[in-house]
């Protein structure tokens, strides 16, 4: 898809960070926007801007990206209301930072709910509609932390891998079926996001020097620039695209050192992400004496 004035095109996530850049980038080329987030102020604000920006129409809705129904709730409304949809990001996306010992059992799963369940239910709503377009793209964004383990990401780490499967088996069945549909799977590295401000984390953790040490030190990449390395992506119709430096890094040293790169993970590990405190181990009681029988 070379040209994207006119197109319809659907973003979650779009109140903030990377989705609010895609609709921006989108406005200043004409195309017409669904968005959607779980701030509905925020959506409303990104909407409003991108018609001063060149959209030629924008929806907002109020979106929880983890409830099934909802999502196809918006996607036929946006089909029926645009009369086509040609370009859908799966963008939503929360974050987590807890060991697997420390992690509730609640926050992994409004993880996975919102990071991959969003991007299922996304993905399965629109495309029949993506079908009948005459151009069409479906962009998932995944993560550098779909690309390998990351100490304290467990959670996060387990959606973007799964998002990056479930995208990549999906680009293939479209291949398959000579299906007009385009799939990309997008890895962004660090990116300056609220992300972190609004990440849950473990008992224990400081929350806002998280935050703080990944804005400083690891969101190395803007998010309008993020959107416009996947827009390229797009017009080239890219398998996979890789968003700042750092992801260009992490996927060559996989790609040339494989389980080699743990040692080096776990060096920056140590020095960069939190840990929590360790649960307090019980006192050893001396064995049982055996029952009668």
């Amino acid at each position: 898809m070379q040209d994207f004035a006119g197109r319809v095109a659907a973003i979650t996530g779009a109140g903030s960070g990377i989705g609010r850049a895609l609709a921006y980038e989108l406005s200043r080329y004409g195309a017409r926007l669904a968005l959607s987030d779980i701030n509905e102020a925020a959506v409303a604000e990104t909407a409003a801007h991108a018609l001063k920006l060149g959209a030629s129409e924008t929806t907002a809705t109020r979106l929880d990206v983890a409830d099934r129904h909802a999502v196809q709730a918006w996607a036929d409304e946006t089909a029926a209301h645009f009369g086509t949809v040609n370009l859908v990001f799966n963008n939503a996306g929360v974050a987590l930072t807890a060991s697997v010992e420390e992690m509730e059992w609640e926050d992994f799963e409004w993880l996975m709910g919102i990071n991959f369940w969003g991007v299922a239910y996304g993905t399965k709503a629109f495309l029949p509609h993506l079908r009948r377009a005459r151009e069409a793209h479906l962009v998932n964004i995944s993560s550098v932390f779909g690309l390998m383990g990351i100490p304290t990401q467990s959670a996060y780490c387990a959606a973007k891998y799964a998002v990056r499967g479930f995208t990549e088996s999906l680009r293939q069945e479209m291949a398959l079926s000579k299906s007009g549909v385009r799939v990309t799977t997008v890895h962004p590295g660090g990116i300056k996001t609220n992300i972190a401000r609004s990440a849950r984390v473990a008992k224990g953790l400081p929350q806002g020097e998280i935050a703080d040490h990944f804005d400083k030190k690891l969101a190395t990449t803007s998010p309008e620039r993020a959107a416009r390395i996947i827009l390229r992506g797009v017009r080239h119709n890219r398998s996979r695209v890789f968003v700042g430096p750092d992801a260009t890094a992490i996927d060559l040293g996989q790609r040339v050192l494989g389980a080699g790169l743990e040692p080096l993970v776990r060096l920056f590990a140590g020095r960069s992400l939190p840990v929590a405190p360790a649960a307090p181990t019980a006192a050893k009681q001396p064995p049982a004496a055996p029952s009668a029988t």
